[in-house]
């Protein structure tokens, strides 16, 4: 599959079978990512791979953070809140929680950090297609919280921009459609 075939045909993927990814194809992911570019050479981010047993662990975290929230468990409403954040790490058999960890070097800027983290995962998300592997990128507020960084042994200035969910699809899903790039385009010629 050639670059521009895998960015048009990469989808995320919300449903995956239990069947494990072979440990081999998650570091080939991960290797993609250390190919993103990133302002001079800081390679900020960090990877953590959480699966089996170790699910359990980051449910644990994101019941913590939702209890902490201030959610009325006794309502229906926190209930079913609470009940989704336990799920989530269940919806596949491998999370790849990916994190920049700002590089303080005094030229790096704390948004180009990010940046480059950003382009980590997509490069992770494209690599994964082309394995023939299901990727789901998600965030949400408990990526944010410091319990997580917490669980990811980050230090407070550092950030979970992903949890990348790995697995094998159990759906169908086309590539939704989008804008073309010309008409989001605006060439500044004079």
């Amino acid at each position: 599959m050639d670059v521009m075939e895998a960015i048009k045909t990469r989808t995320s993927i919300g449903k995956m079978r239990e069947e494990s990814v072979p440990r081999e194809v998650i570091e080939n992911i991960i290797e993609a990512g250390t190919h993103a570019p990133n302002r001079y050479l800081t390679q900020p981010w960090r990877f953590f791979v959480i699966s089996g047993d170790g699910r359990k662990a980051l449910s644990k975290v994101m019941e913590d953070i939702v209890l902490s929230s201030g959610v009325d468990i006794q309502s229906e409403v926190g209930k079913k809140k609470l009940e989704k954040e336990i799920n989530k790490p269940f919806r596949a058999p491998v999370i790849i929680a990916v994190a920049t960890e700002v590089t303080e070097n005094g030229k790096a800027l704390r948004t180009e950090e990010l940046g480059a983290t950003y382009a980590a995962v997509e490069n992770m998300l494209l690599a994964a297609h082309a394995l023939g592997v299901a990727a789901y990128w998600k965030t949400g507020k408990a990526c944010y919280d410091s319990k997580m960084k917490e669980f990811f042994d980050l230090e407070p200035k550092d950030e979970v921009v992903a949890l990348i969910y790995i697995g094998y699809a159990d759906m169908d899903k086309k590539p939704t459609s989008r804008k073309s790039g010309k008409d989001l385009t605006k060439w500044i010629e004079k």
